[in-house]
């Protein structure tokens, strides 16, 4: 930002004559909270100085400072204020101010509040204005009362208020993030022509909604309708369509639509190749997304984190994670700040081909950066760090989970579970499975299959034989893996009825005996001389085509 630009914005919040349309979309990029804090600060000594000038400033004035601060999202200042300067000085609110009023409130999610304000507006014979029963409905959207805000609408319309294509794009949107797109698309039929004429706009909602609901024909129908009224698309409007074709692998039609905004004299943006860039690199396609971000580098559109992500992506996708780092390291030499998918990427790459010194030096690294790992990052290094058996520092980044107050998954839980009974700490593995069940933390099937087969691999085979036992009493749905594993320890054991007992349960359960089930039992039989019992299996296998 040059220094005249930040100058203007510096201005726009100390004085109310500036106007600035998205003070939020500069301020945070290039000031500290403390100089911000100081922004608000002097405002509110603005506003306090004001109060004590004689002859008081007029409504129009305090509104000015009002409005500022509802532009950089102090709404609760705005609340205070305005008690202030009723209760000290008398001077009766105008609408705009009472619209400012009812605006904090909505965002504050109060209500009730707000239409008590709207109350006290109709009270002192104002007539409200479109803003004022936008704002309304979009407090009801915000806190997903859609039923409330129709009903809102509908009673307004009645009483002969015209609202405005703002209006209804609020309550679309508000109906399309609820997941209700057949709703929204409803009402556009509803109102098209007849209470307002649709933009583009309102059109992209529902096109986005529609892409979500993996709808993309439907989608490109309301596209062509829109063509067809002369509502011209915009490059949302496009990046919301080649999204959808993406998601539905239609990566081809992808290119020719986004062939087609080029054609249009369009500028594609940073979202745009983002999206096409992501889509090749999730099938492994990295050829055609490096020449994305070439041809994204020709229009002179700079690649951001977003860019990068899914380049690394893609190449650890194809285990190629010295490209992916590479790609990791060239970010920061454009000026490109890594997050913390950047950092969980390559630890997850590192993991995947077990260099796990290289995800922890990563991860020290997030440290020195005040990069906050997720879960995400913290499963996937516990993971990698279980299966070298470095499990006491497993247990030490769990601790520091808890610490970062992001409790453990049984995702996590489940590699230390697996680390322990592939070391043969079978005691630690039962008393860690007790310790998950005393936090409340629900055990999945891939718990109990990892506690089973280190049973059955360690000589436990009664153990093993009680949890399953305990499972299938308790109405667990065992899969093929669990029953497979049963079957394996039986025949290890030369215990060849108890196995072909657990066969049966298996099928009487409605759970299908795959290959492996019968190579096991089979190869086993033969081996002890049982061929009349594996040569009936044999066959049992032939005919349900599974040789």
């Amino acid at each position: 930002m040059s220094f005249s630009k930040a100058r203007y914005v510096i201005v726009s919040l100390f004085i109310p004559n500036f106007q600035l349309q998205n003070p939020n979309k500069f301020i945070p990029c290039f000031l500290s909270r403390r100089l911000y804090s100081q922004f608000h600060d002097n405002l509110v000594s603005s506003f306090n100085f004001m109060l004590n000038q004689n002859p008081t400033p007029s409504i129009i004035e305090f509104s000015k400072i009002l409005g500022s601060l509802v532009k950089a999202n102090h709404y609760s200042t705005v609340v205070s204020l305005h008690r202030m300067l009723e209760f000290n000085t008398g001077i009766k609110s105008n609408l705009v101010t009472l619209n400012i009023l009812i605006n904090c409130f909505c965002q504050l999610g109060y209500n009730s509040l707000s239409f008590s304000v709207f109350a006290n507006i109709l009270k002192k014979g104002y007539q409200p204005s479109v803003v004022t029963l936008t704002t309304l409905m979009k407090g009801h959207c915000l806190k997903g009362e859609l039923h409330e805000a129709l009903h809102f609408h509908d009673k307004v319309v009645a009483q002969g208020f015209h609202l405005d294509q703002v209006c209804y794009g609020i309550l679309i949107n508000g109906l399309c993030k609820a997941g209700q797109t057949r709703a929204a698309l409803q009402l556009l039929r509803r109102v098209d022509g007849k209470l307002v004429r649709p933009d583009a706009v309102m059109y992209t909602t529902i096109i986005d909604g529609l892409c979500k609901d993996r709808l993309v024909k439907e989608a490109f129908d309301l596209y062509s309708e829109m063509l067809a009224k002369r509502i011209y698309p915009t490059v949302v409007t496009y990046n919301t369509l080649i999204c959808g074709l993406c998601v539905m692998g239609q990566l081809k039609d992808a290119i020719g639509l986004f062939n087609k905004i080029i054609l249009e004299n369009m500028d594609p943006d940073v979202y745009t190749f983002n999206i096409l860039v992501d889509a090749f690199c999730k099938e492994g396609k990295l050829k055609e997304g490096k020449e994305v971000l070439a041809a994204m580098m020709r229009k002179g559109v700079r690649p951001d984190v977003f860019t990068f992500n899914s380049l690394m992506d893609g190449y650890c996708l194809v285990n190629d994670v010295w490209k992916a780092n590479d790609m990791f390291k060239g970010m920061a030499q454009m000026g490109v700040t890594s997050n913390v998918y950047s950092y969980t990427v390559m630890i997850n790459g590192f993991r995947k081909i077990k260099m796990v010194d290289e995800a922890m030096n990563l991860f020290q690294e997030m440290h020195h950066k005040n990069i906050i790992p997720n879960t995400i990052t913290y499963n996937s290094l516990i993971d990698g760090l279980c299966k070298i058996g470095r499990i006491s520092y497993a247990l030490e980044l769990v601790n520091e989970m808890q610490d970062r107050c992001q409790p453990p998954s049984i995702v996590t839980y489940n590699s230390i579970l697996d680390a322990l009974c592939k070391n043969n700490h079978l005691d630690k593995a039962i008393a860690l499975l007790t310790k998950i069940k005393e936090k409340g933390i629900q055990l999945d099937m891939v718990s109990y299959n990892i506690l089973i087969n280190g049973l059955c691999k360690g000589g436990r085979l009664e153990d093993a034989q009680k949890v399953f036992e305990d499972l299938l009493v308790k109405g667990y749905t065992l899969d093929v893996y669990t029953y497979n594993t049963m079957i394996n320890g039986f025949c290890n054991k030369g215990l060849f009825d108890e196995a072909l007992t657990t066969l049966a349960k298996m099928k009487n359960k409605g759970c299908i005996p795959d290959p492996i089930t019968y190579e096991i039992l089979i190869a086993s039989l033969f081996e002890e001389n049982e061929n009349d019992k594996a040569e009936k299996l044999l066959r049992e296998m032939i005919t349900r085509g599974l040789l």
